[in-house]
């Protein structure tokens, strides 16, 4: 018997499920702490806490991790050095990478060089700075019609330091120059992280005599080849959310539904339609920047079971931040629950975020680096134990500095305690993990600031978590509409209440506290599927192997010229036709529209496949599908320009009751399809 094994390395939890092949029944299942800022040590205790007679079985692996969000959201990658080729516009604020430079060079939109290469320009900054990054980045301008350039540079780049090179038109073919330049920045800083994550989870793998096949979740639900994933960990972004949609639509076998995803950080809402994920029309937005990433669209809040709840002038807040809950506090930290209840409260006037009479603050073991004085000095009074802002009062006897705290939270020097909404859902009974005893006494110390009794307070928050949910599944549903209008409709004024036609999927640890609550809210089928705990885990590994090839075959009129040219053919003439094909191996040209497009398809069919087996697929087990979409100017001629696109769909290794993955799949892929065909041409 054969198994599957699929990973999420989420913020908060790490969830680990194993799948029988033969049915897609799951057999196992577990939830452990993630790790940080290593999340390969909860990998490590998820997988051994599974029965170790399914996981000697496994033959095949897939992981989803937020690994390489959090590393850009954190500012943590390795350093990087830029060249960016061609007419670039840097704005005012500069390019985010600290060494970059710009060069002379680049190609125009039908491929032709528009300036050489400044060759001595790329050896001279190399040399420059190859001791103080470890990779470098390459965008040229209309690299997506000519990458000729960034090829070159990465060979300089190799040859004279040996660093890995990231070229832009190797992660997008799509337009933008500057986008390509940010994707190609980002996915050079991951590559030293992502390969140290990649190498130890198949050195565990080996560690335990498992022979499977390695897969990574994608942001578009996808899977590819550890090797893949070691080149392009940029598109391992926002994978998690990816893997909630995939997991709900198999967990519930439906193939349209919206998914609601209460993680530890934040809530996720994504939706299928008809087996189609709905897939951004732009790029991942991720830290601010923008890049050449597909993504699910999805729509994200800062509310999580994690979430920090504070009070000021007897109202309470949910969040954004996110602290660790007292009821897990207690059982970490020896000792924490009886300094809870003896902790004295401070004073209403000084009521923040950061002064409450439940937070505490620890350190993280980060280094610190580039204090100030007033942060030295507070950092240097919280040690050992955690510590409330009263007992810093009396070790610094002074006030402690608000802003040096929130700081160190941000320089990731220290992190707070704090209640939450799973300390509420551990006083209501709702959901018991851990200690429920620190989160009454949280829960007793908010409560007589609010002038409530602890249940009261409790079941406020509860609701309150569930109009979130409810507001951001709404929000996305209908895109742009006021926050104003969506409060309206949730209130249930004037006898109304909003509908949904389509089941809504919840998934996470305690979303069961949540269902009665949000049917208060709208009108619809609110489904919990067994397994709704790990349905992440379920996503990384039922996601399947897609490949999509987009090629662009361009008509180019250029005026006739040349001595071989006679004064006849001139005279009935005004313009020579050829034909340009743009693939990331180079620009192709020929005289003929058929035998263009012939190469293309040929060519994008070859990259396909090559992709398919590279993830463990034999030519028999992939469908492949061909589209052209075409752009005339005038009718009964030949298109101005063709886009040739194939799409791979890898057959289902996992049988289901009901044939819906590899359906859905297929029309996923369908969907990624259509969605390219609304951008067209540009650099």
């Amino acid at each position: 018997m054969q198994y599957s094994l699929g990973i999420d390395a989420g913020g908060t939890f790490t969830d680990a499920v194993i799948i029988r092949d033969s049915d897609g029944a799951i057999v196992g299942s577990t939830k452990v702490l993630t790790t940080y800022p290593n999340p390969i040590g909860g990998i490590k205790k998820a997988i051994d806490e599974l029965d170790p007679e399914y996981v000697r079985s496994v033959k095949l692996v897939s992981v989803s991790t937020t690994l390489s969000t959090n590393t850009i959201l954190e500012d943590t990658g390795f350093p990087v050095g830029v060249i960016l080729v061609g007419d670039y516009v840097i704005p005012e604020e500069g390019f985010p990478a600290k060494y970059y430079v710009r060069l002379n060079g680049g190609h125009t939109s039908n491929g032709e060089e528009a300036a050489p290469l400044d060759e001595e320009g790329v050896r001279k900054f190399a040399i420059e700075i190859k001791d103080q990054v470890s990779a470098f980045a390459v965008s040229s301008f209309f690299s997506n019609r000519n990458s000729e350039h960034e090829l070159r540079v990465k060979h300089i780049i190799k040859e004279l330091t040996g660093l890995p090179v990231v070229c832009g038109h190797e992660l997008s073919q799509e337009v933008g120059a500057y986008d390509r330049s940010i994707t190609a920045y980002l996915n050079a800083q991951l590559l030293p992280i992502t390969h140290r994550f990649i190498k130890s989870i198949m050195q565990d793998i080996s560690s335990r005599g498992i022979d499977a096949n390695l897969l990574m979740l994608k942001c578009d639900g996808s899977v590819v080849s550890m090797e893949e994933a070691l080149e392009r960990p940029i598109e391992s972004i926002f994978s998690g959310p990816a893997a909630s949609l995939v997991g709900a639509a198999y967990l519930t076998k439906y193939d349209t539904c919206a998914m609601v995803d209460v993680g530890g950080t934040s809530t996720d809402v994504a939706l299928i339609r008809n087996g189609i994920p709905e897939l951004s029309d732009q790029g991942a937005v991720v830290g601010g920047w923008k890049t050449m990433v597909k993504a699910i669209r999805m729509e994200t809040s800062a509310t999580g079971g994690d979430s920090h709840i504070w009070t000021q002038d007897q109202r309470f807040y949910v969040g954004p931040r996110r602290v660790i809950p007292l009821c897990r506090a207690a059982v970490e930290y020896t000792g924490f629950l009886a300094k809870l209840g003896e902790c004295k409260n401070p004073s209403r006037k000084l009521l923040c975020e950061n002064v409450q009479p439940s937070k505490f603050f620890v350190r993280t073991g980060f280094l610190p680096m580039d204090l100030s004085r007033t942060e030295e000095e507070v950092y240097d009074a919280i040690q050992g134990m955690p510590v409330s802002y009263t007992e810093l009062f009396l070790r610094l006897k002074k006030q402690p500095s608000v802003r040096a705290l929130d700081s160190l939270i941000q320089k990731r020097l220290i992190q707070a305690i704090g209640f939450t909404p799973t300390d509420a859902l551990h006083v209501l009974g709702d959901f018991q993990m851990w200690d429920a005893e620190a989160s009454v006494l949280g829960a007793e110390k908010l409560a007589r600031f609010m002038n409530m009794k602890k249940e009261e307070l409790c079941n406020e928050i509860k609701r309150k978590v569930a109009w979130n949910m409810a507001s951001d599944l709404v929000s996305y549903l209908v895109a742009g509409i006021p926050e104003s209008v969506v409060e309206k409709m949730l209130s249930g004024e004037n006898f109304t209440r909003f509908k949904i036609e389509t089941p809504v999927v919840l998934l996470g640890g305690p979303v069961v506290a949540f269902k009665e609550e949000m049917e208060k809210l709208i009108d619809t089928d609110i489904v919990l599927p067994e397994y709704a705990s790990v349905g992440n885990a379920v996503g990384a590994l039922v996601g399947k192997g897609i490949k999509r090839v987009e090629i662009l075959v361009k008509r180019d009129f250029s005026p006739i010229t040349g001595e071989n040219v006679t004064n006849e053919e001139l005279k009935n003439t005004k313009e020579l036709v050829r034909y340009f094909v743009f693939a990331s191996g180079g620009r192709q040209m020929f005289s003929e529209y058929l035998e263009a497009v012939d190469f293309a398809t040929t060519t994008a069919k070859q990259v396909v496949m090559d992709y398919m087996k590279s993830a463990g697929y034999s030519e028999s087990e992939v469908d492949l599908e061909v589209t052209r979409k075409e752009l005339s100017i005038r009718e009964n001629e030949e298109p101005v320009e063709t886009k040739v696109i194939v799409v791979g769909v890898g057959t289902s290794k996992i049988v289901v009751e009901k044939d819906v993955i590899p359906d859905y799949m297929r029309k996923k892929a369908l969907s990624s399809r259509k969605a390219a065909e609304h951008s067209y041409s540009g650099k």
